[in-house]
């Protein structure tokens, strides 16, 4: 099964190319324009097992509120895309993840419905150039654009670069388990008996 996407975006304010294989090795080649965004899109390939490359010309001299969000767009249909029909998948995925002081829990279920819970907070509202309210714009744009269910929380933390790394990291093991095959599930995992 080759579980593999390209998804390609232009607006008048960003120009965004993704590649993504989630059967890969956890290599990256991440572009964004923002330094910190990069770093947590490489965490997300190396901790998922994800190969992902990610281009994108965005309107920085704005802010960067469209470049995170419409990567969180292509990044979740990407992820839609290279499921395909879902078929073999564990579906459900789930992950506490320490970093130092941070602990972050993610659950997500790839279910076909769109819903983002998310309980967290960051001390800092900047990151180097990383607007931090720009987390949460980032996961609901792919809880929507791949129609999953993403809940995150946020259980202890006070350095906000660890707290959203955690967050991604976290993400990224949940994904990887929800993504992966169980040869026990012989269609989709549902009693509908479609995702």
């Amino acid at each position: 099964m080759d579980r593999k996407a390209e998804v390609n975006r232009l607006t008048k304010e960003t120009n965004i190319s993704i590649k993504l294989e989630l059967d890969g090795e956890g290599n990256a080649a991440i572009d964004t324009g923002i330094g910190f965004f990069n770093h947590m899109l490489e965490g997300f390939a190396k901790h998922g097992f994800f190969d992902l490359i990610v281009q994108i010309k965005g309107d920085l001299e704005v802010d960067g509120h469209h470049t995170v969000e419409d990567a969180g767009i292509a990044i979740g249909t990407a992820i839609s895309k290279a499921i395909g029909d879902k078929k073999g998948i564990k579906r459900y995925g789930f992950f506490i993840l320490p970093m130092d002081d941070a602990l972050a829990l993610c659950a997500v279920d790839l279910c076909g419905r769109p819903y983002l819970q998310f309980d967290c907070s960051f001390p800092d509202a900047m990151v180097g150039t990383f607007d931090t309210s720009l987390v949460k714009e980032f996961f609901y744009a792919v809880s929507y654009s791949a129609a999953m269910n993403i809940h995150i929380k946020m259980l202890s933390g006070g350095n906000s670069h660890h707290m959203i790394e955690a967050v991604f990291k976290a993400f990224a093991k949940a994904l990887d388990e929800a993504v992966s095959i169980d040869s026990r599930i012989k269609d989709v995992l549902s009693t509908k008996g479609t995702l």
